[in-house]
């Protein structure tokens, strides 16, 4: 940490406001920094299902690059220009059949997605209201674009309730009392959330929230970063598990987690895609995947709905019984936030505290990470537990012996 301050104290140039803000965060232990790959046990990765680490889904992609003649590095740039090759196409096509979805529209990351889908359409006069505990890169989004935006408490459909009277009462007092005739000035209500929450592992009441939304004629917006290869049958996700995908009008998938390669989806209708193809800068601006990314996609869903697919599906959903099974048993309960997903929370409160017993796990063998504070609020710090279909019951057990050993 010494060599970080010297180095940014000898650069003469360096902004001093930037500079404060880094010695900021060094002295509330929370300044981040890039380390190399771990050799330890995998309790960090969003690998879930193994596929990033499988020789198959490699062997298959590069082969049916050979096969097609398409040896090509790159996709030479964006969709609109020369990059729309034809396996942006047939990998579509292959999500909506997948994902019971009207049309798809690849993204470059979920990243992409998540800014180029809430930066474009929700308008100057609509409002947004999303859950609190909503990614960063949805926040992003919102932020870049012209509506209103309000949050509500996390998971909490009568806060949401509340919040959207109070918000249109507030713009009904606001709105001229005679609107133009021909005029589209009434305000769209987009209410967002995740299947699965990225920071605590927890789901809203997904049939809840898509029932208020109908009541009320709200656009429900889902991210299912973390529940598409994890949740419902071939892991198709919480949506489709609940057979909701025809009352949400957007669902975000992502490639990075489950499925185990590069990049992201907006599934929706195809007045949807039509716009997003339109208006969305991060989709416009963009140099296109290289065609290995999206045969490694596709050989990720072949894969996913596979015997060997269902296999790794069935070890994972087995080690989450177990591993919640286990809290139990080491009388962990009152520190983990309550999960049925691939992703548990251990609440120890402190950057300090949190790093301390993280840092003696990683020492045992396994690879664990601290959440710290500005990530998540000053309060919640938390180890976060990732689990995968190719922990053993072993490493289970042993990891929350450790945990219970340090945290008591």
């Amino acid at each position: 940490m010494k060599d970080i301050i010297y180095i940014c104290q000898s650069m003469k140039s360096f902004p001093k406001r930037l500079l404060s803000k880094l010695n900021a965060r060094i002295e509330k232990k929370a300044l981040r920094s890039l380390g190399a790959k771990s050799d330890t046990i995998d309790f960090a990765s969003n690998d879930y299902l193994g596929f990033s680490r499988s020789e198959t889904i490699f062997d298959t992609s590069h082969q049916y690059l050979v096969d097609n003649q398409l040896k090509e590095n790159g996709a030479t740039g964006s969709r609109l220009l020369s990059g729309n090759h034809d396996l942006y196409t047939e990998t579509e096509s292959m999500l909506c059949k997948f994902h019971a979805s009207e049309a798809a529209l690849i993204f470059n990351s979920g990243y992409d997605a998540n800014i180029g889908f809430f930066s474009s359409v929700p308008q100057r006069s609509d409002i947004v209201l999303f859950d609190e505990y909503i990614h960063a890169s949805i926040r992003d989004g919102i932020n870049m674009g012209n509506a209103k935006s309000y949050k509500f408490k996390h998971n909490d459909l009568q806060d949401l309730s509340e919040m959207l009277k109070r918000v249109q009462h507030d713009e009904t007092s606001e709105r001229h009392p005679e609107p133009v005739s021909g005029s589209h000035n009434k305000a769209e209500i987009y209410i967002i959330t995740e299947s699965v929450f990225s920071m605590d592992g927890d789901s809203p009441d997904l049939n809840a929230f898509a029932q208020f939304c109908l009541q009320n004629n709200c656009f429900l917006i889902v991210d299912e970063a973390h529940a598409v290869g994890v949740c419902g049958q071939n892991g198709c996700g919480q949506v489709q598990r609940l057979e909701l995908q025809d009352v949400v009008f957007a669902r975000i998938i992502t490639f990075g987690k489950a499925l185990g390669c590069h990049g992201a989806a907006v599934l929706g209708s195809n007045e949807l895609k039509n716009y997003l193809v339109n208006f969305s800068r991060s989709f416009i601006y963009t140099t296109a995947l290289p065609p290995h990314s999206l045969t490694t996609i596709k050989s990720s869903y072949e894969t996913l709905i596979s015997s060997s697919g269902a296999e790794n599906l069935s070890e994972l959903q087995k080690n989450i019984q177990l591993f919640k099974s286990e809290i139990k048993n080491n009388k962990l309960q009152d520190h983990f936030i309550n999960s049925n997903s691939a992703i548990h929370c251990c609440v120890i409160v402190g950057n300090e505290k949190v790093i301390s017993i993280a840092q003696k796990i990683k020492a045992k063998g396994f690879d664990i990470k601290a959440i710290l504070a500005p990530t998540i609020p000053e309060g919640q710090e938390r180890l976060r537990f990732c689990l995968h279909s190719y922990n053993s019951e072993k490493e289970i057990t042993e990891v929350l012996e450790l945990l219970h050993r340090f945290i008591h």
